[in-house]
């Protein structure tokens, strides 16, 4: 695999010629033509799919209009909710709501199923598409009967991506999705695009999780193609089933990319004809000469079968390296703990030795990126006339959809997996986030699904559990099935692959999901659970603002899953105070409890209380054995001391506000979930402060829950958790759109003055911010023009 150092051009979609002092000379021989670089970047696929959806006017300033939408059970109450709360009267675009997350979770008695009939009563309210449980996981029912060649679609899942199928699409947080069903846009900067030049083809058994484990190994660590389209090229594609291309395209979040594109062809069409919508087809590719941003080279004949250790998709090794290294390699994986765990469990892998082997006692195949039809069948074929075992290792496999079951159950090789001892289960996301095949204390994993972060297979640390997930391939997965749990690469075995031909059965979604579509009824209730709670008042960003830090985290990247947990928590999405207790429960337990101190203070300047006198009588505690009131009272009269002017601003709301904020080195990584910031919000939280960002889906998270997504330079840290932070003038610094934040560390009777920045902010993400959070600045919107 090869990344280019500087951009390349695509001459007729076959030729890398590299941006270099002779790429003219050469680029002229071959085409006869003058290259002009910025019309060549208007010859990418993705370029010609953005532009024609911008609403600006401004080819570098974008304000894109999706056609379509979808949402699961974890985010789309909170999603309507939002909306609601600002004047939504219907579904403007097609919007689909799965219920694949939390369909088989017991945990808090009725309310997953309550939330269901609230997304059922959504969808005839407002006109939207109902998918009941275990008929299909979102992604999967977005490729059957969403995807279009030429279109945009927006979904609250970070998976979002239809690339294989001429669909750009991407995953944000539902304040995105609100966005557009106020008919507002998703106001991006013209992204960059990175080629994926695909050559040669797969040796037998190697799927398209090694395709994919293998790209995001290259370019992860690197932030090569973050917040970039990657753009698929190149005479490998043809080579490659489209089942295969869906399973590389909906890895490609794992590299932190924006969206995804790749040329289609009959393959395509197929599909398409497949699944009953042939008009959805048409052939794309780039232009004759087509520029690009940086290329990815991709020679698939030399692929091998990976494996991504725990705990990220990007600590990729081939299995054979693995297998020949697997002390050394095992003691990395031990030592990467050290840090994700900051030493508070004792985690070894070193059991799993057995004569020389890895011994894994659990095998996944699921989801999004598993389920597919040609993944099962070749496990399949794996696996057929062999047995599991019937000592610890398990086997269970979740179909991406009802169809793709009905047909796995009409060909026998159902009957062959559950003959081999492996589970057959419904389409269901729950082993990708915590939910779903639980493995035992000290357990190891191997799964074809999309992530393998701390904790997401649902141990908790906090309890002394750890268990651990490697991502594989779902043919090397079935190969350590047939070996009994020894790790084995597919290609180690001998198989003859059957590859039949695919039959959609349409009568399935017909029976069973709702669609109103065009036919909203506004006389409809929506139907509330106990669990379902509106988002508490959320105030407006003051003219000065104090802010304390409660947790501190120097882990290279943070992700979603630390800040807010998957799993069994998920299943208090509806309810944002209650969902909110679970915020850093596994990475920082002490966070809650630290900013619920400090939102005291805030609730009382709203009240009109003094604010020492409600910590006292809360009996708040500092850090240490100082009460948190006399904290905050020496933090305030040294503030007045030392710049007296805000003084008369300490008992204003509008002028004064106290709120609590987070450090991490690089957060957000992983889900689009908007939870892992509004439950920050909703405990009192009004910024984090970062190196950098890991996702622009996680920044717009915080923006749209009207929190100050800062930045500081890498180094030595000016504060320390437990400290105060003092940011005068913050709410004319955002207005003023002025390129420093100028904020102080009050602390020892001293304050410090440093510096911050907050990136580039669109106008209307400025007043989103100063309006406190994107429901008020709807409200205030609906307000003016009503």
């Amino acid at each position: 695999m090869e990344l280019s150092e500087k951009g390349v051009y695509l001459v007729n979609g076959t030729d890398i010629v590299p941006d270099t002092e002779e790429a003219s000379a050469r680029i002229r021989q071959m085409t006869g033509k003058e290259p002009d670089r910025q019309q060549a970047r208007r010859e990418t696929m993705a370029w010609s799919i953005l532009h024609s959806h911008n609403l600006s006017g401004d080819d570098e300033k974008l304000q894109i209009r999706f056609d379509k939408m979808a949402s699961h059970d974890i985010t789309y109450v909170g999603i309507i909710q939002t909306a609601r709360a600002s004047g939504l009267e219907q579904f403007p675009i097609p919007y689909v709501l799965t219920n694949c997350h939390n369909s088989l979770c017991a945990v808090g008695g009725t309310i997953n199923e309550d939330d269901h009939m609230f997304g059922l009563s959504a969808a005839k309210k407002y006109g939207g598409i109902y998918v009941p449980p275990h008929q299909a996981v979102i992604h999967q029912f977005a490729r059957e009967m969403l995807a279009e060649c030429g279109a945009m679609i927006l979904g609250s899942d970070s998976h979002t991506r239809y690339g294989a199928l001429g669909t750009m699409a991407m995953g944000e947080g539902g304040g995105e999705l609100v966005k557009q069903l106020l008919s507002q846009t998703y106001d991006i900067d013209m992204p960059g695009v990175v080629a994926v030049y695909l050559e040669g083809e797969p040796a037998a058994g190697v799927g398209p999780q090694d395709v994919a484990l293998a790209i995001i190994g290259a370019v992860f660590d690197k932030g090569y193609v973050k917040n970039k389209v990657m753009e698929f090229v190149g005479p490998g594609i043809g080579r490659l089933s489209e089942d295969f291309r869906i399973g590389v395209d909906v890895m490609t979040t794992e590299t932190t990319c924006l969206s995804s594109i790749w040329r289609t062809d009959e393959k395509t069409k197929n599909f398409y004809e497949i699944h009953g919508r042939r008009s959805a087809y048409r052939e794309m590719n780039p232009g004759s000469l087509a520029y690009y941003d940086g290329c990815i080279r991709v020679d698939l004949s030399k692929i091998r079968p990976m494996i991504a250790m725990p705990f990220h998709p990007s600590n990729v090794y081939a299995i054979e390296d693995v297998q020949r290294n697997l002390k050394d390699v095992l003691h990395d994986v031990e030592e990467r703990a050290k840090v994700s765990f900051g030493g508070k469990i004792n985690y070894s892998l070193q059991d799993k030795i057995v004569d020389g082997k890895l011994y894994v006692d659990q095998g996944i195949i699921a989801g999004c990126a598993g389920g597919g039809f040609e993944n099962i069948c070749a496990a399949a074929d794996i696996l057929r006339g062999h047995s599991i075992g019937n000592d610890e290792f398990t086997m269970s496999v979740y179909p991406a959809s009802m169809p793709i079951y009905m047909e796995l159950v009409k060909d026998g090789r159902f009957a062959d997996l559950i003959e081999a001892g492996c589970v057959v289960k419904t389409a269901f996301c729950g082993p990708c986030f915590g939910a779903g095949d639980t493995p035992a204390n000290g357990a190891f994993s191997i799964r074809h699904s999309t992530r393998n972060f701390p904790n997401r297979e649902g141990s908790k640390v906090q309890n002394g559990q750890i268990a651990s997930v490697a991502l594989m391939d779902a043919r090397s997965i079935a190969a350590t099935a047939a070996n009994k749990g020894f790790l084995t690469a597919a290609t180690e075995i001998d198989v003859k692959y059957s590859e039949p031909e695919y039959h959609f059965d349409k009568a399935i979604y017909e029976n069973r999901v709702f669609n109103a579509w065009g036919k909203a009824e506004p006389e409809e209730e929506l139907v509330f659970g106990p669990n379902i709670k509106d988002w508490p008042a959320m105030s407006p960003l003051p003219e000065n603002l104090l802010l304390r830090v409660v947790s501190e985290i120097h882990d290279p990247v943070t992700t979603t899953d630390e800040l807010i947990p998957s799993g069994e928590t998920s299943s208090y999405r509806s309810n944002p105070l209650g969902l909110a207790e679970f915020t850093l429960s596994r990475k920082d337990p002490a966070y809650v409890p630290r900013a619920k101190q400090v939102q005291l203070v805030q609730k009382a300047i709203e009240s009109g209380e003094d604010p020492a006198s409600a910590l006292s009588a809360a009996e708040t505690q500092d850090a240490g054995s100082k009460p948190l009131a006399d904290s905050y009272q020496d933090t305030v009269s040294l503030i007045a001391e030392k710049l007296p002017g805000v003084v008369e601003s300490f008992k204003d709301p509008k002028a004064f506000g106290v709120g609590s904020t987070i450090f991490a080195v690089k957060p957000g990584d992983g889900s689009a979930r908007e939870q892992a910031a509004s439950c920050q919000k909703v405990l009192g939280g009004w910024a984090n402060i970062a190196f950098s960002y890991a996702t622009k889906r996680y920044r717009s998270n915080l923006i749209n829950w009207g929190m100050l997504p800062l930045m500081i330079g890498e180094g030595d840290l000016p504060f320390a958790n437990g400290d105060w932070v003092f940011l005068p003038d913050i709410r004319a610094a955002v207005a003023e759109k002025r390129d420093r934040i100028m904020g102080f560390v009050v602390k020892n009777g001293a304050m410090k003055e440093f510096y911050m920045t907050l990136g580039e902010l669109t106008d209307h993400e400025r007043e989103i911010i100063m309006d406190g959070c994107l429901i008020n600045y709807n409200r205030k919107l609906h307000e003016r023009q009503a």
